[in-house]
């Protein structure tokens, strides 16, 4: 039910905990979540902090959700400016004074636990590890770091089960809560061939491309860890399966020259789109070949559109997709082959893939509804504050 059904007072300040949420980085799915977060947090009835680096889509996304944002000077990377990242968070912690911070990816979750060092319930949450992103002697003081931090976490809240298992693998000994990412099923709804046709038309880059084939979507920061690279190698495969498909990639990011310069014919470069559910609409399939996630929320949004997806088999992903879908959409990571192999045969099926897009749409408004994940979310909070849950959120839940 939703909250504006009831009319009611905003619990008092005294009732009202503090939640910081500390994040960088502030595009991509991290930023989505949190701004999801926010709103349901200030709806019920929670006081939400933002301290995150100015520029970007969060400041201004959670600040319409209702938070009160603060600037963060933070880099992506660990390096020299590390103890000023630090000391800035220990500002924040004085200024804003919660009662719980909530730490959102590596950097966000390093300098906000060496700044709280546990002196506040700390919920850490890694949106995919950072050992995962790098190699050789960084890899290692990543994890080293992880296992030592994870003492100043109250919790370690990983968006799935293969996350969490990677962590423990790792050697990472934590109090761990698994909270899988949500879409929010009101702005991400399903469509139909219609519709389609309706967003190709309004989407200038396709109108005014040929041929008219089929249309793969690859939604993403256009950066390593998404593995465009891959997708890009394994194209020329696929156009020899369906010779009229197309390709478009919606996302900006580091390796946007590099990419443009190694694309073969047939692949189109949408930029950054500050709302992507044209694009997904516009799309037959919807492919994300990461080389490393947490949970990747691109292939949750498209599936709640009723598009199937094709995903790389990394962290999150086989809990992604629907029931008997893996052997057909599951690749194995940094494999451009069967990448190619997947998508030829899905891209020259348009039957198999309205199929699979109806299980899809299904699949994710059944399991991956964000309101289930923001709830959990504010009940591991008041576990950990050892509070009730505020009156509007027992209203909602009812």
């Amino acid at each position: 039910m939703q909250s504006g059904s009831h009319p009611h007072t905003q619990p008092s300040a005294a009732d009202r905990p503090t939640v910081l949420h500390l994040v960088q980085p502030v595009d991509g799915g991290v930023a989505r979540v949190v701004v999801d977060l926010v709103r349901a947090q200030t709806r019920d009835g929670l006081r939400a902090v933002v301290a995150c680096p100015p520029g970007g889509a969060l400041a201004e996304g959670a600040r319409d959700a209702g938070a009160e944002v603060h600037p963060w000077r933070a880099g992506r990377a660990p390096g020299p400016g590390l103890a000023a990242e630090t000391l800035g968070v220990a500002r924040i912690l004085r200024r804003t004074a919660p009662d719980l911070l909530h730490a959102h990816s590596a950097k966000a979750g390093l300098a906000g636990r060496l700044a709280a060092r546990g002196r506040i319930p700390t919920v850490f949450q890694p949106h995919a590890w950072s050992f995962d992103a790098v190699g050789g002697t960084t890899a290692a003081l990543a994890l080293r770091w992880e296992r030592f931090g994870a003492r100043w976490a109250d919790r370690v809240l990983c968006v799935s089960e293969s996350e969490r298992r990677a962590g423990e693998s790792a050697g990472i000994d934590a109090r761990w809560s698994v909270i899988r990412n949500g879409v929010d099923l009101e702005r991400f709804r399903p469509g139909d061939g219609e519709e389609r046709a309706v967003a190709r038309a309004a989407l200038p880059l396709l109108s005014q491309s040929s041929p008219q084939g089929p249309l793969a979507v690859c939604v993403g920061r256009l950066c390593q860890q998404k593995g465009q690279d891959l997708l890009l190698r394994a194209w020329p495969e696929v156009t020899g399966h369906a010779p009229t498909a197309r390709l478009v990639l919606v996302g900006d990011g580091p390796d946007a020259e590099r990419l443009r310069r190694s694309a073969p014919p047939g692949v189109l470069f949408a930029g950054a789109a500050a709302d992507i559910r044209p694009w997904l609409r516009a799309a037959d399939l919807v492919v994300l070949p990461s080389r490393w996630e947490g949970m990747a929320l691109a292939p949750l949004e498209a599936m709640a559109c009723g598009r199937p997806v094709v995903v790389s088999d990394v962290s999150g992903a086989r809990e992604s997709l629907p029931p008997g879908q893996a052997p057909l959409c599951l690749v194995p990571p940094e494999d451009p082959t069967a990448l190619a192999k997947a998508l030829g045969r899905l891209l020259a099926e348009p039957r198999l893939l309205d199929t699979l897009g109806g299980q899809a749409r299904e699949h994710a408004r059944t399991e991956f509804d964000v309101r289930r994940t923001t709830a959990a979310v504010t009940g591991l909070y008041h576990e950990l504050l050892g509070r009730k849950r505020p009156l509007t959120e027992e209203r909602n839940r009812r």
